[in-house]
């Protein structure tokens, strides 16, 4: 068999370097859950035409089929979810008569999505959202805490690169477009989405020529897209341009109440602004959207965004309001693992190796070993009865910071990183750093070339 060629756009990590991920999705899970937030895993695939119904995403879809299916196959129909968003609202209708509302849900899953791979951007890719679900109503404070949560949680990944999370609100800007008389609202608020891919005369031009507005209309919707501030002083900025409408005020009020509830959140590395260019080009968004960028890696693009949207599900008798946010967990990840900058600093979960001295005293290292584990310490046995100074070398290339050894008095350990070497009895010893007891998480500023 010849060797494989990596298929593009389906990334896959080396096991120091899954240390990584796992550690990000075991901090975002123990966060959502101290907020209350109850997992759920939904199944892969969805109808066809439940994946058809959100936006332009017919290129998109990967279709499930049997390589000999017949026509009238009863799973004809079907294709993998390319996002959280499609299988949560089926799942909430599927299930509403069980859940408790507001019903708070965290999900961490692969999606699937036929994109053209580049920087950022996969085939399958992991995501990570929550979104609190009410039923019939829901209240506003809902999105000023799902914006703490996330906040919350991205603080904890102290080894990324900052964050800047931009928020606006779909009342704020619908409201002005309104006011200011804009003939086309969404093809207004459609082509402002393009500003962070197109510079601003060009859109300026589309708004005019596309979406009917006049040159000073257009100026005007630019200079509010121009508009930002950590605390609630854009609400000035946005009146001092003189249009008026009630929509508009209630957008105004509603970001003004979640970016001061939020500011408490910020640090050197987590930040929270208010950014009136951001306009989510997803149609079901009706308040507050989210988007995210990563300091020092702008061109991947939004990689946390989300919203509020007051009709994620309906059975036609009954709504379910909600509002959410998604972390891209791969679209991070991947290329910051790529580039060497995020790494695990062993390639086995091992704490220690045990020696062997020989191959007959194999099962008395088997029993240390054992001994090891029963407390939680993490080890494997050398797999040959080599010099010392050959399993130690072992042990360092794969990562194992200890080595412990029989000795005619006993058992001693190693430090291979210090040298340093005490006696040790397995039933009871564990590194004096707690954060030896598994892989940790390794930053390197410095880009590989």
């Amino acid at each position: 068999m010849n060797k494989p060629t990596p298929l593009s756009g389906f990334p896959e990590f080396l096991p120091s370097q899954r240390t990584v991920e796992r550690e990000v999705i075991a901090t975002l899970s123990r966060t959502f859950e101290l907020h209350g937030f109850g997992n759920i895993e939904t199944r892969a695939v969805e109808p066809m035409d439940q994946l058809l119904r959100k936006g332009d995403t017919s290129k998109e879809v990967y279709v499930l089929r049997r390589l000999q299916e017949e026509d009238n196959a009863r799973d004809k129909g079907m294709g993998l979810h390319f996002d959280l968003t499609v299988p949560f609202a089926r799942y909430v209708l599927e299930n509403a008569g069980k859940l408790e509302f507001p019903f708070r849900r965290y999900q961490i899953q692969k999606v699937w999505r036929g994109e053209r791979p580049q920087e950022g951007r996969f085939r399958e890719f992991a995501q990570a959202d929550i979104d609190i679900v009410g039923r019939d109503t829901l209240p506003f404070h809902h999105d000023v805490e799902v914006a703490r949560v996330m906040l919350e949680a991205l603080g904890k990944l102290t080894f990324l690169p900052g964050f800047t999370l931009q928020v606006n609100n779909r009342k704020l800007i619908q409201g002005f477009y309104a006011g200011l008389g804009a003939p086309d609202v969404e093809e207004t608020m459609r082509l402002i989405d393009k500003l962070d891919k197109m510079p601003a005369d060009e859109v300026g031009k589309l708004l005019v020529s596309e979406a009917g507005l006049s040159d000073e209309q257009a100026a005007k919707c630019l200079e509010l897209a121009t508009i930002t501030a950590t605390d609630d002083s854009f609400v000035e900025k946005v009146r001092a341009l003189g249009v008026e409408s009630e929509l508009l005020e209630e957008g105004l009020t509603e970001l003004a109440t979640l970016i001061t509830a939020t500011a408490p959140l910020n640090t050197d590395s987590v930040r929270v602004v208010a950014d009136l260019s951001i306009a989510r080009g997803l149609d079901y968004y009706t308040g507050t959207v989210f988007e995210t960028r990563l300091d020092g890696y702008e061109s991947l693009g939004s990689i946390c965004s989300g919203g509020r949207y007051d009709a994620l599900a309906s059975d036609g008798k009954t709504t379910y309001p909600g509002v959410g946010i998604s972390l891209g967990v791969s679209r991070v990840l991947v290329p910051l693992v790529q580039k060497g900058v995020l790494d695990g600093d062993r390639k086995v979960p091992s704490t220690v190796l045990v020696a062997v001295s020989d191959e007959e005293s194999r099962a008395e290292a088997d029993s240390a070993a054992q001994q090891l584990r029963a407390h939680n310490v993490a080890c494997e046995v050398s797999p040959n009865a080599a010099k010392f100074g050959k399993q130690i070398r072992f042990a360092e290339r794969r990562g194992i910071p200890y080595v412990l050894f029989t000795t005619e008095g006993g058992y001693e350990i190693k430090d291979i990183r210090t040298g340093d070497q005490v006696p040790a009895d397995p039933a009871t010893w564990t590194p004096q750093n707690e954060s030896d007891l598994k892989p940790q998480v390794v930053a390197n500023n410095e880009e590989k070339k």
